[in-house]
């Protein structure tokens, strides 16, 4: 299983975080949760080998702590999976009002068992798609920050989390080598949708070769209402496509 001063040690070293014994423990637990799932009741990871799911889920998931993000903000997660990284935030930063967004019910099914195990407020686990989401005026740009990871390409993934966005929040998009290129090609659409892509922040992880980069993406003016389209049209036929 993860070895919790390992990854204490890395987050202080790669992301100046402390984590006390009580988050270390709970993140132990949902390690141990999740391996457990995945074998006897849904596929939640392809990776299995403890130090991988601790460098590869885990640490991964504490970059986004490298963001200055505010006390008391609101986080969606789009397409939480296995809760990579909202529910890792979560943990981290108890503060955090976290929303973890996943269409599967197996996976939804996972996240609530965590959440109410490790006993964790301020945790909304929905099971809907995030274009139906983003049309629901609840949750519509109301958001500090949103994340996504492992979801789309970025042309059709920006649909998806710049209508959460509140104006000036930010949305973070952890992407790998294509990241440059996917920004380009997403360009588009980020200006379409009311948003402005920032920087990129490189993240060097333990044992891990290739990049892993944080693509930010700022919040600058209000979607309009068209987006996001109904759920399936922003993969049929992305916004930079038809621009």
């Amino acid at each position: 299983m993860i070895q919790p001063q390992r990854l204490a040690n890395h987050t202080q070293a790669l992301f100046d975080v402390t984590l006390d014994d009580s988050q270390l423990d709970h993140m132990a637990f949902y390690a141990r949760e999740m391996l457990d799932w995945h074998t006897n009741r849904a596929n939640l990871t392809g990776i299995t080998e403890p130090e991988a799911v601790e460098i590869r889920h885990f640490l991964d998931s504490l970059s986004v702590l490298l963001l200055d993000i505010p006390s008391g903000a609101r986080v969606a997660d789009v397409g939480a999976g296995a809760g990579f990284p909202g529910l890792v935030l979560k943990i981290a930063r108890p503060d955090l009002h976290v929303t973890l967004i996943e269409s599967v019910g197996k996976k939804t099914a996972f996240l609530k068992h965590v959440v109410a195990a490790l006993e964790l407020a301020d945790v909304d686990v929905l099971q809907t798609r995030a274009e139906t989401l983003g049309q629901d005026y609840d949750y519509r740009e109301s958001f500090d920050l949103v994340v996504a990871r492992a979801v789309a390409k970025l042309p059709v993934l920006v649909e998806y989390m710049l209508p959460l966005s509140r104006v000036d929040g930010i949305c973070c998009a952890m992407k790998g080598s294509s990241a440059l290129a996917e920004v380009n090609d997403a360009n588009p659409a980020i200006e379409t949708l009311g948003g402005h892509f920032a920087r990129m922040h490189s993240v060097s992880l333990p044992n891990v070769d290739e990049p892993h980069m944080l693509v930010i993406i700022e919040k600058v003016r209000m979607t309009p209402s068209a987006f996001p389209r109904r759920a399936g049209i922003p993969t049929k036929r992305p916004i930079h496509e038809e621009a």
